[in-house]
């Protein structure tokens, strides 16, 4: 088999699941499917043989899907928002951190939009540390510090030495990490949320991996909450494929309502369709449908990578995306926190 690893980005454990899946590695699902507050969610568990299969810690990780939600709505949000804020007070329920002391993290670069989730997300957490050291505070809150620790193309410093220094300084329980992530999904970028207690290597969404902060490194556990906000090039190439094969199959099918030399906009999601047989694979493709589709992606990557030219994407509205995702992530950890009416 030839190795995807070096193929495609991804910092989602949902999107490794499914890639052995399409590759029936595995019998049946490794993801439990949950609903908290309505919220489709799946929860995955990783030990010693799964770990190993999708290349991922051990730990649980959950995966918010907000694929079907619309965000920008103010009553929707709120609704995601108590639904993720059920999925983070599990999290801290399993580990015995329940009320603990919290050292909220935001990585990532405010100059940067993709890459600004952390440091946004950190506006609107509340803290009370301070509170805590002059007595002023309700029993109904946590004791919650919070840093941004900048980029270290910014600072020159290595996050993790800054993170580590803090730790050091201040009676701290556990952090919450909040980052942006990479997917190997269109459909993912900034429609999903993952929470795990594995912790994160920072920069990661943009491809520039710093000094992991985790349980292993810091010494207290460390639960990550990111957001996909960049696709690769060599992804979106092979994924377009895939839909184009998808719409023309049913388009011989009959299966869609509307094809592209009509005026009217297509209704079909093309993600629903069924993965077109190899014959018609290789009737619209040629030589390159005989090609498996890790054979494939390794073409497509040939040709893209080692151009130079496997560039880092986001959306056009990701400004807005960005700023809404960030409140909602924010408010939920505010929520887990603190006590909540």
């Amino acid at each position: 088999m030839i190795n995807q690893k070096k193929m495609y980005r991804t910092d989602l454990a949902i999107d490794e699941v499914e890639n052995i899946e399409n590759n029936n590695q595995t019998e049946g699902s490794l993801y439990e499917k949950l609903s908290y507050n309505g919220i489709p969610t799946y929860r995955l568990v990783v030990d010693d043989k799964t770990g190993e299969l999708i290349d991922k810690k051990k730990g649980i990780y959950y995966t918010i899907d907000l694929t079907k939600n619309n965000y920008h709505d103010y009553k929707e949000s709120e609704e995601i928002e108590k639904g993720v804020s059920l999925v983070l007070k599990e999290l801290l329920e399993e580990h015995g951190l329940t009320r603990k002391k919290c050292l909220v993290v935001g990585l990532g670069n405010d100059n940067v939009t993709p890459d600004a989730l952390g440091p946004y997300v950190l506006d609107h957490v509340i803290v009370t540390r301070h509170l805590f050291t002059d007595q002023t505070v309700s029993d109904k809150y946590s004791e919650v510090s919070g840093i941004t620790p900048g980029v270290m193309g910014n600072t020159g410093i290595e996050t993790y030495d800054i993170i580590k220094s803090v730790v050091n300084s201040i009676d701290v329980d556990y952090l919450i990490v909040v980052d942006a992530l990479a997917s190997s999904s269109i459909t993912r970028i900034n429609r999903t949320i993952q929470i795990t207690d594995t912790g994160i290597s920072p920069g990661s969404g943009v491809g520039n991996k710093r000094k992991e902060l985790s349980y292993e490194t810091i010494g207290i556990p460390v639960i990550a909450i990111g957001v996909p906000t960049v696709v690769d090039f060599v992804t979106i190439t092979t994924e377009v494929i895939d839909l184009v094969l998808r719409y023309l199959s049913g388009s011989m099918k009959n299966e869609l309502k509307s094809n592209f030399l009509s005026k009217e906009p297509l209704e079909n999601d093309l993600h629903l369709l069924k993965n077109p047989p190899e014959e018609v694979k290789n009737y619209f493709l040629g030589e390159i449908g005989k090609l498996s589709g890790e054979e494939r992606l390794a073409l497509i990557n040939q040709a893209i990578t080692d151009n130079g030219y496997n560039l880092m994407v986001t959306p056009k509205d990701v400004d807005m995306e960005i700023e809404d995702l960030s409140k909602i992530i924010a408010m939920s950890i505010n929520m887990a926190l603190h006590e909540h009416k």
